[in-house]
């Protein structure tokens, strides 16, 4: 049984709980402490998510130089990563290269880091989320 139906199991009785004595009580109290304590759930549970980034992304980095995106193409090949690259077109038609690398989530420091070494900072990058991934393909590095 996959454990986020257990969650959601217990945040509905305690939803309930919690709607039970805000709408039988008299103040504003419960409501308050409700609304502080969801929002500081939230915040932390956001955080948590963050710090073990959890799933397999799919990134697509833009770059104008040709030699840059062989390099960082080769050198993500040489970390284990599937990667592919192309060539294609800008706004207003302009020539730019593709990399297209499948990576942990919470692998993309290392990509950021391999970028970086080579004088690549804040390039043009697409982050989509995936939910599953099949076939010859790595997503992880060797090294990690």
């Amino acid at each position: 049984m996959n454990p986020v139906y257990i969650v959601v199991f217990v945040d509905a009785m305690i939803f309930a709980t919690v709607v039970t004595k805000v709408t039988s009580s008299e103040g504003i109290h419960f409501t308050l402490a409700y609304a502080f304590g969801r929002t500081v759930g939230v915040y932390i549970g956001n955080k948590i998510e963050e710090r073990l980034a959890l799933g397999i992304a799919e990134v697509d980095i833009f770059l104008k130089n040709k030699n840059k995106m062989i390099v960082i193409a080769e050198k993500l090949r040489e970390e284990g990563y599937t990667v592919n690259n192309f060539v294609a077109r800008g706004l207003n038609g302009g020539r730019r290269y593709k990399i297209e690398v499948v990576i942990k989530r919470n692998e993309i420091k290392i990509l950021e880091n391999i970028m970086d070494s080579y004088g690549i900072n804040n390039p043009t990058m697409k982050i989509k989320n995936l939910s599953k991934v099949n076939g010859k393909i790595t997503t992880t590095s060797k090294i990690s």
